[in-house]
């Protein structure tokens, strides 16, 4: 890997599941010494939480884990994410609907559903915003275990 590899995930609001997985990617990545290499960013394809820091019970579910997202602000994804990073991985199918949209006129880095590189059965990561603690569990389950297949991925890739 010679350069940086650039990895986005997209959520709806930038709250719950797209800073989770950029908390839990991030430790990954530190866990295997490519923090040089791979930079990892989160966003939303709504507004409506722009400069906001994560939920507060998705804060408490990674740092049980050892995660610290509390920090990350929320943003809205724009077309020139495409242009920017090599990895655009989003969260449900409407989120794909979303991001293709602006991809099929504007090009670059094609959307792709994030679990697509992990084993499990789900094809999409669930909103746990108006669900109970256990749906921020299942996230970070979810998130985790794609998020080695998607470092895999990344080794093949780049090196």
């Amino acid at each position: 890997m010679s350069h940086s590899v650039k990895v986005l995930f997209v959520c709806l609001g930038n709250i719950c599941r797209s800073p989770s997985a950029e908390g839990v990617f991030r430790m990954l990545v530190e866990k295997h010494g490519l923090t040089e290499r791979i930079a990892i960013d989160s966003c939303g394809t709504g507004n409506w939480h722009v400069g906001s820091s994560p939920d507060p019970r998705a804060i408490e579910a990674a740092s049980r884990r050892g995660v610290d997202i509390s920090g990350l602000r929320a943003r809205q994804f724009v077309a020139d994410d495409l242009d920017e990073f090599d990895y655009v991985l989003v969260m449900d199918r409407q989120n794909l609907a979303d991001v293709r949209d602006i991809w099929h006129q504007n090009g670059g880095t094609e959307p792709r559903l994030f679990l697509t590189f992990g084993q499990s059965s789900h094809p999409e990561v669930p909103d746990p915003y108006y669900g109970g603690d256990d749906g921020f569990e299942m996230v970070l389950d979810l998130i985790h275990e794609a998020g080695e297949g998607l470092l895999m991925d990344i080794r093949e890739r780049f090196d």
